[in-house]
């Protein structure tokens, strides 16, 4: 018996080395990434952005290459919390890159682009997308920066590194990363690093196109720091357009846009249009919704879906027209939206 309660004791004394062991490993793994960080730029394109030209702006959630119709993600009460496998994500990725090759935008903003992650088998998917427009400049940062998650038990999502990529068709002057708010406690093993990007388009006639790139939290509490964050985005936004320039953002805002969806999740509360300063206007599409909720496969019939994805546009920029384009959720959770716009004539 005393043999047994010291073999016993030996492994619970084992399992809590290997506890506070990990417990390290994550917070350790936890720092965040420094604001205002200057991004590369792959300047490939060599137009310069005009005024009283129509432009095309298309973003895109390409929910990590895992999103294919017959996926459900275990955070939305599915079954997986990794794509289904490696040549499903290539597959997806790759279907996506030819629809927005199809679509033939002049620029082009992408979330959940996984780098190397366990979830998407480790495809750099960022390389896919940048080999496939080799012509438009493009810049990255990382909006998702996670140590091994032993969590779902039965297919851990293990170690992510994800981020948004910016692809533009004119030439781009410089671009940053600015850190979001996140929550604190344990909720931030589901949103380590949360970010937007700017990117600085010149004109001739001496002002600046701000193109942001912008994902918000998902997960959270109640909701309320994507409020958080898209009050400093706001803020942004708003202090480049009184500097007489043009102030463009586009993503997934992890809010429902025109607050008709009637849902009742925390990443789906009606964006707080209260906060829009003078001269920043919303965009949402109304012809179709932009995402899923991926409790289950998607079936047209039976799906949640509501509109996150959409953009916002100072007053000097000319909206000509915002939908989704509806591919039928066959590649990701998010369907992909597109402004239509003229910079007025500064």
């Amino acid at each position: 018996m005393r043999k047994a309660l010291i073999g016993l004791g030996a492994i619970v004394g084992a399992l809590l080395v290997l506890l506070l062991a990990y417990a390290a490993y994550v917070l350790l793994n936890m720092q965040r990434i420094e604001d205002d960080l200057p991004l590369d730029v792959a300047q490939n394109a060599a137009e310069t952005v005009e005024t009283g030209r129509e432009y095309t702006l298309l973003t895109w959630n390409l929910g990590f290459g895992a999103y294919s119709d017959d996926f459900s993600f275990f955070m939305d009460g599915g079954e997986h919390a990794r794509a289904l496998s490696k040549a499903a994500v290539e597959e997806n990725i790759s279907a996506m890159a030819a629809r927005v090759r199809e679509l033939d935008p002049d620029f082009a903003l992408l979330q959940e682009v996984d780098v190397d992650a366990d979830r998407s088998w480790h495809v750099d998917e960022r390389a896919m997308l940048v080999e496939a427009f080799p012509e438009m400049s493009n810049s990255f940062a990382v909006n998702y920066d996670s140590p091994y998650l032993f969590y779902p038990f039965h297919e851990p999502i293990g170690r992510s590194l994800s981020g948004i990529l910016t692809l533009t068709g004119a030439r781009v002057d410089k671009a940053v990363r600015r850190s979001l708010p996140l929550e604190s406690g344990l909720t931030r093993l589901t949103d380590l690093d949360r970010c937007y990007t700017v990117s600085r388009l010149p004109l001739a006639n001496g002002a600046t196109l701000c193109l942001y790139n912008v994902h918000l939290s998902a997960y959270t509490r109640d909701g309320s720091i994507s409020t958080e964050q898209a009050r400093l985005l706001l803020a942004d936004m708003a202090a480049e357009y009184a500097q007489g320039n043009y102030a463009l953002a586009g993503g997934d805002f992890n809010k429902d846009l025109p607050g008709d969806s009637g849902a009742d999740y925390a990443w789906a509360q009606p964006f707080p249009t209260e906060l829009l300063p003078e001269g920043i206007a919303l965009y949402a599409p109304e012809n179709a919704r932009t995402s899923r909720y991926a409790c289950e496969p998607y079936d047209p019939a039976t799906a949640v879906t509501i509109t996150l994805d959409g953009f916002l546009a100072s007053e000097n920029i000319e909206v000509l027209s915002c939908e989704a384009i509806e591919e039928g959720f066959a590649h990701s959770d998010h369907e992909p939206a597109v402004l239509r716009f003229k910079l007025a004539e500064g």
